[in-house]
């Protein structure tokens, strides 16, 4: 079992910077691949980043170049850095964890909200 936590959500202005972390905790086992989901209301989830635990990234074309991905293995941790952000950022967050595809685990959600 699984349990991942997320920090870091809040309400910025357009062009403001957030952190987002997720913790993982219990039985972790690698290779694996973590990542960021977000969804708005109305709108299905989407990915937003992810990164195996071998350092390769995947970004969705839309954050490029604003957001950055990266992982703390010894700490079981990812993090989100989210520099320019824009009011079609707005969204829960979700964080997430792929060991396999029957063995996928998320987060609670945190919100980000985007003011204009």
């Amino acid at each position: 079992q699984v349990q991942l936590v997320e920090s870091g959500g809040g309400l910025v202005q357009a062009g403001g910077s957030l952190r987002l972390s997720c913790a993982a905790s219990g039985s972790i086992l690698r290779p694996n691949v973590m990542g960021w989901y977000r969804q708005a209301p109305g709108k299905s989830r989407e990915l937003v980043a992810s990164i195996a635990s071998g350092g390769s990234t995947n970004y969705a074309d839309s954050v490029k170049g604003r957001f950055t991905i990266s992982r703390d293995n010894a700490k079981n941790t990812v993090y989100l850095q989210m520099n320019s952000l824009k009011p079609e950022d707005t969204a829960v967050y979700y964080c997430n964890l792929e060991r396999s595809l029957i063995n996928k685990y998320w987060g609670q959600g945190t919100q980000v909200t985007v003011s204009s």
